[in-house]
């Protein structure tokens, strides 16, 4: 009669195999038939609704911290799918299923009044006072300049012909990306490092992370093409889409200490 904890004869699939073979060092084989549950077939390349996907690695609940470029995820997917009331969390449940999401840091800026929408500077409070709803989520804040530059205008003219331009810009936002992710890692906060951005500009940190730390590093693109020198360093990636965003809204309304409140009403 055989042993209840025995092995099977055969294998359902070319998964199966794989995983008894790399785990042969374990005794309880029940385990393994856990574990059967629980690593899709596409970590190592099967078809997966009729399409062969690129094998990558095992991932199953690591301990995770998911950075948010804020501007980065908005004019990136937000914007750009006309969807903003999102959750940052309901997102990682979507991509990162096999992960165990330990925090969420989000990097933003207060964005400046604009007299051409008096209202955006509302919108945007509105949608950080919804991330605060979030027990993972911590927020950190850069600053949003705005300053006059002359610029040449457009076509060009002999001589150049210039005028003067507002100009917005948001810094902060990397470099505090960059420096909260390299403390993680030299805490030993996490075992992964998931960024959702597309800036290559985070290049050396993703870098520092990976080489010197030895952590499993993430990539999540909200933007169209992913970055040709982010794809390389990086252990595994993800796309963003429409259907992800559009599934991994916020309720409306919330509430929190202050009270009720409910999503801009030209979300």
């Amino acid at each position: 009669m055989p042993r209840e904890n025995t092995p099977p004869a055969y294998f359902h699939s070319a998964s199966e195999f794989r995983i008894r073979h790399a785990f042969s060092w374990l005794d309880d084989h029940r385990f393994l038939d856990h574990l059967l549950h629980i690593i899709p077939p596409s970590s190592f390349g099967e078809r997966t609704r009729g399409r062969c996907r690129k094998a990558r690695p095992l991932l199953f609940f690591m301990k995770t911290i998911l950075y948010i470029d804020g501007f980065n995820f908005y004019y990136g997917a937000s914007r750009r799918f006309g969807i903003r009331w999102v959750d940052p969390r309901a997102i990682a449940k979507a991509l990162l299923p096999d992960h165990e999401i330990l925090r969420i840091r989000y990097f933003s800026a207060l964005i400046k009044p604009d007299p051409m929408d008096p209202d955006k500077s509302t919108r945007q409070h509105t949608y950080l006072r919804a991330l605060r709803t979030l027990p993972e989520v911590e927020i950190q804040l850069g600053a949003f300049l705005q300053s006059v530059k002359q610029m040449p205008l457009f076509p060009l003219e002999t001589p150049p012909v210039k005028v003067d331009v507002l100009k917005t810009e948001e810094k902060g936002s990397d470099v505090n990306l960059a420096v909260a992710m390299l403390l993680d890692a030299f805490d030993d906060a996490m075992e992964c490092a998931v960024v959702l951005s597309n800036d290559s500009d985070l290049l050396a940190p993703i870098r520092i992370v990976r080489q010197r730390f030895k952590k499993t590093v993430g990539l999540i693109n909200p933007q169209k093409r992913l970055s040709y020198a982010l794809q390389p360093e990086v252990d595994f990636y993800k796309q963003i889409r429409r259907g992800v965003v559009e599934a991994s809204q916020f309720p409306n309304p919330l509430t929190d200490a202050q009270g009720t409140f409910h999503k801009p009403p030209t979300w």
